[in-house]
């Protein structure tokens, strides 16, 4: 894997942002996305070994755009400044937990595990999973190995309500948890990680870590229900 012409080529882009470059520079981009896809290739046959969920899962199923498809009137930049998938049943958009690697130079190459885009209905199975079995949630949030590769733990400040969701009491104990409006982990990693000979084996290791975490919330999230 040429991680280190991904990251450069990434670096590049950021600081040359239009469609005028990348026209110039398309034979770079396609060895960065090969690149790219190669890691991604080779964490998503690793990780389907042990996760039922991921098998069958393509390259093309989990990877991402580079051009903004969403892009926001004030925002002049076509493409994002990083490459990237998404490792869930159902692929990068369905509507389940799993787990979001991106690279992006500059120490912000990232894995996530959870949701950070939940739509509604994910969200009220979510809380409703949290509130009924609050125990099961604090022992996993807290597992030691999670911990461990994610230290700082579920995102708690991240998109939040004001109040108590509808449902449930201002008393509640877990109102905290309740309110919040993305479930996850994170961390981030240096370039010198990203091209180390065990950035995949680091990587399978924060998904194996947040494995229990990311089931506990797909156990709320039927998929019949929420497609």
């Amino acid at each position: 894997m040429e991680l280190d012409f991904l990251l450069d080529f990434l670096a590049q882009l950021a600081a040359n942002n239009t469609t005028a470059w990348m026209a110039d520079h398309r034979p770079a981009y396609l060895r960065a996305r090969a690149a790219c896809t190669e890691l991604v290739r080779q964490v998503l046959a690793q990780a389907a070994a042990t996760d039922p969920d991921l098998v069958g899962l393509t390259t093309a199923d989990v990877m991402f755009r580079l051009h903004k498809n969403d892009r926001a009137h004030r925002d002049p930049e076509p493409y994002k400044r990083r490459m990237g998938a998404g490792l869930k049943l159902g692929g990068r958009h369905a509507p389940r937990a799993g787990y979001f690697l991106a690279i992006q130079p500059g120490g912000r190459s990232w894995l996530g595990a959870g949701t950070f885009h939940p739509t509604p209905a994910m969200l009220a199975a979510i809380r409703q999973e949290i509130h009924y079995n609050g125990a099961e949630f604090h022992r996993l949030r807290q597992a030691p190995p999670l911990v461990q590769y994610f230290p700082e733990g579920v995102v708690t400040t991240g998109p939040q309500l004001t109040r108590p969701p509808r449902g449930y009491s201002a008393d509640d104990p877990d109102l905290a948890w309740l309110r919040l409006k993305t479930y996850g982990v994170g961390r981030f990693y240096s370039d010198a990680e990203v091209i180390a000979p065990d950035f995949v084996a680091n990587v399978l290791a924060g998904i194996a870590a947040a494995r229990p975490l990311v089931d506990f919330f797909n156990e709320a999230l039927p998929i019949a229900e929420l497609q």
